[in-house]
């Protein structure tokens, strides 16, 4: 009777103590793992949509347009003509569609 009564007790405790941390872990996906992937998966399409031509800022805050694409760089040509070669995912911006005016 006894040992029933404490086996009890001990299970409602152990739901008592679970389910925090469950809503916990939900908080946490949906403000800080899910935006990181969304961010993440739309640096990716910008990267992807990239071509020679469009005027563009690095992470360094280098302004420069491409002048050349290979597999995982871009060559950037700065106003200067110097030419620095970045790889794709030091790019931050797409300056020619930020600076096309919005229809």
């Amino acid at each position: 009777m006894i040992s029933t009564v404490i086996l009890q007790a001990a299970g409602g405790n152990m739901i008592g103590t679970i389910v925090p941390m469950v809503l916990i872990m939900v908080v946490f996906y949906f403000f800080m793992i899910r935006p990181q992937m969304k961010k993440a998966k739309d640096h990716k399409k910008l990267v992807e949509e990239l071509k020679v031509g469009d005027k563009i800022v690095t992470t360094a805050g280098i302004h420069g347009k491409i002048v050349g694409a290979a597999e995982t760089t871009f060559l950037i040509e700065t106003e200067g003509g110097g030419k620095i070669r970045f790889d794709k995912s030091a790019i931050s911006l797409d300056a020619t569609k930020a600076a096309a005016p919005k229809a």
